[in-house]
């Protein structure tokens, strides 16, 4: 019998597409001849290269004059196995259109199961489930359907060795393990929400009192949208701080927080980008769930204020229920999350 072909179809976001990792881990584990492909947005793909149980991207076209190839590719692979992660109309047909004989949708209170013609199995994950376990566990369930083993729950990316050198010219050298050798933090200060972000001037104080207190070298780093928050923290630091302004793809900031010792951020795509590699984060939340999109690993820390807020910093815009639009994360004080990041580094 030749060995699966298995097709897993997540289109978003950059910290979904890297928590994937033990979906294809599992499945390597259990079929290792299989052939093993992912159904990405554009600007996710990338990360798939750091993933060595991947063998095949499938990049969604921009453009609709390229669908019908696309759609025609994904049908020639001959698929056995689909498990749609996203469930919508659009991946309901992606699924539905490769023929294979397993096409599997994975679902919650939240987003039920579309299209049910276009499946031949389907995974519920309850509400009392969903909302208490990692967001790994909910994409694991949809093995399930194929009688797969779970044996490993590790999210790990690999960086690439020209990432690295990159990098590490960046840097102005290597991390070298020496005695003495000053810590590096990473400071990543950016969201995908306004809403979900810590106040400039506390991150530059976190800053001054990690190199006047730690000997620590920070450095700042933030995508292009970004870089208002990068020079208001510069602006507000009373210490030297390096600011990487270069534009970095995401294999290459995997490479660059494989340099740290510990990356400061936001609940973020980046952050899960940081943990896989192996640098502990702090993690600073709002009223985000802490357990779904936590941290993978060991050695993490996720700071969230008490809640319901005692205080609300913006009654007439936050939005109860809505994580991404209230402003709990300020919340957070500069002595509980400098106590954080001094307990990780001392």
């Amino acid at each position: 019998m030749p060995p699966p072909r298995i097709l897993v179809i997540r289109r978003r976001y950059l910290g979904d597409i890297v928590l994937l990792g033990p979906v294809f881990r599992n499945l390597r584990l259990h079929w290792p001849n299989a052939r093993l492909a992912a159904v990405v947005e554009p600007a996710y793909a990338p990360v798939l290269m750091l993933n060595p149980d991947v063998d095949e991207t499938f990049v969604l076209p921009r453009r609709l004059v390229d669908w019908p190839a696309f759609l025609a590719r994904l049908r020639r692979a001959g698929f056995t196995h689909v498990f749609d992660l996203d469930n919508n109309d659009r991946t309901a047909l992606l699924t539905r259109m490769t023929g294979a004989p397993l096409r599997t949708a994975l679902w919650h209170e939240r987003s039920r199961a579309r299209w049910r013609l276009a499946y031949t199995a389907d995974v519920y994950h309850p509400p009392e489930i969903h909302e208490h376990r990692s967001i790994v566990d909910y994409y694991l369930a949809a093995l399930q359907s194929a009688s797969v083993p779970i044996a490993t729950r590790e999210v790990r990316l690999v960086p690439r060795a020209q990432d690295i050198a990159t990098v590490e010219r960046l840097l102005g050298g290597p991390r070298a393990a020496q005695p003495g050798r000053p810590r590096r933090i990473l400071v990543h200060p950016g969201s995908r929400s306004a809403f979900r972000m810590w106040p400039a001037e506390n991150f530059a104080r976190v800053c001054d009192l990690a190199q006047d207190e730690l000997g620590a070298q920070v450095f700042v780093v933030a995508g292009p949208s970004e870089q208002t928050m990068v020079a208001e923290i510069r602006r507000h630091a009373k210490t030297h701080l390096v600011a990487l302004n270069s534009t970095l793809s995401i294999p290459q900031f995997a490479a660059l927080a494989a340099q740290f010792d510990l990356m400061l951020c936001h609940d973020s795509g980046p952050m899960h980008v940081a943990a896989a590699v192996g640098t502990p984060v702090v993690a600073l939340l709002g009223s985000q769930n802490p357990v779904l999109f936590a941290p993978s690993g060991t050695g993490h820390t996720v700071l969230q204020p008490p809640l319901p807020c005692r205080t609300c910093v913006a009654p007439l815009r936050c939005m109860p229920g809505d994580s991404y639009h209230n402003y709990c994360v300020r919340n957070l004080t500069v002595d509980r999350v400098w106590e954080a990041v001094r307990k990780k580094l001392v």
